[in-house]
């Protein structure tokens, strides 16, 4: 993209005295007519570049210029490029990476040695994932509506969207978009999208909102919870909720006090403590799980298959 190249093009810039038409073109791999472009975009932006002819010509910046040479410093560097690395997990590629060390050119300390820190944001559904969130990528730039079969609590429909942002949040993928179904801007999540097809129809752009991701939004609370669970689990309430989530007994068990937001999730989470935790509240989710494991007993008594 050009504006990738004009970025990178002032980065070079900034950290070297001189640079030859040539050099940039090879480096950018496009012609030197399309350098000679971007350095004109470059001088309509503001930025006094300077062309000599010669041996010893090149295209440098103003000598009397006043600009940081030292965009950022190695540490600010190795922190984007990790955050950039972990953009790449998705896909398997380096598209991000190479972008960053286009602009670390000519300052090889940034983007050598060890790295210090290493993310990666791929799940057990990288092979489905990666192409969604492509595709999700290319409406949004290109404006395009998106179809796709939603997944939901209350059942599957087709919908349809006008894309505005990819999220990254409570370890998963989202797409924020107008809903035309809905008539308001909704929050999908990648995984229970199926069939995600681009359309041919663009969108103009509306007032977008940015979404409340605040956990006070997305998960309201609403369930006073109150149960214990064996010494056995601890490390699970602290992976999950933090050490400071339970007051531990005299007995050992851990006393776990929390506000849940969705009821059958709360279910699901305690069923997989199996005799670990007794739920003392509330009460009408204790009579639930009793019910379920009454149906869980007479379904593996029978001697059919119990279905």
């Amino acid at each position: 993209m050009k504006i990738d190249r004009l970025v990178g093009i002032l980065a070079m810039l900034l950290q070297k005295d001189s640079i030859t038409a040539p050099e940039l073109a090879d480096h950018f791999e496009v012609s030197r007519r399309t350098i000679n472009r971007d350095i004109e975009s470059l001088c309509e932006a503001g930025i006094p570049i300077c062309t000599r002819q010669g041996i010893n010509g090149g295209i440098s910046i103003m000598e009397n210029y006043r600009m940081d040479r030292m965009l950022l410093s190695s540490s600010e560097m190795q922190e984007i490029l990790a955050g950039l690395r972990g953009l790449d997990s998705i896909s398997g590629s380096r598209h991000y990476a190479r972008l960053m060390e286009k602009l670390c050119v000519g300052s090889s300390q940034f983007v050598s040695g060890r790295d210090s820190m290493l993310i990666d944001l791929s799940s057990w559904y990288k092979d489905t994932l990666a192409p969604k969130i492509e595709m999700i990528q290319a409406s949004i730039d290109e404006k395009r509506l998106l179809a796709f079969l939603y997944y939901a609590p209350g059942g599957e429909s087709w919908r349809k969207i006008e894309p505005y942002y990819l999220v990254f949040r409570w370890s998963s993928w989202y797409v924020w978009g107008w809903c035309e179904w809905r008539k308001d801007f909704r929050l999908f999540k990648l995984n229970r999208m199926d069939k995600v097809m681009p359309c041919e129809q663009v969108f103009s752009e509306r007032n977008v909102p940015m979404p409340d991701l605040s956990n006070e939004r997305i998960f309201p609370g609403g369930i006073k919870v109150k149960a214990l669970f064996a010494p056995e689990v601890k490390w699970r309430l602290v992976e999950e909720f933090g050490p400071q989530c339970f007051l531990e007994q005299e007995n050992g068990w851990l006393l776990f006090q929390c506000d849940y937001s969705d009821r059958d999730h709360l279910v699901s989470w305690l069923m997989t403590f199996g005799d670990k935790v007794v739920l003392l509240e509330p009460e009408h989710i204790k009579n639930e799980i009793y019910s379920m494991a009454k149906k869980i007993m007479e379904r593996y008594g029978r001697n059919d298959d119990g279905i």
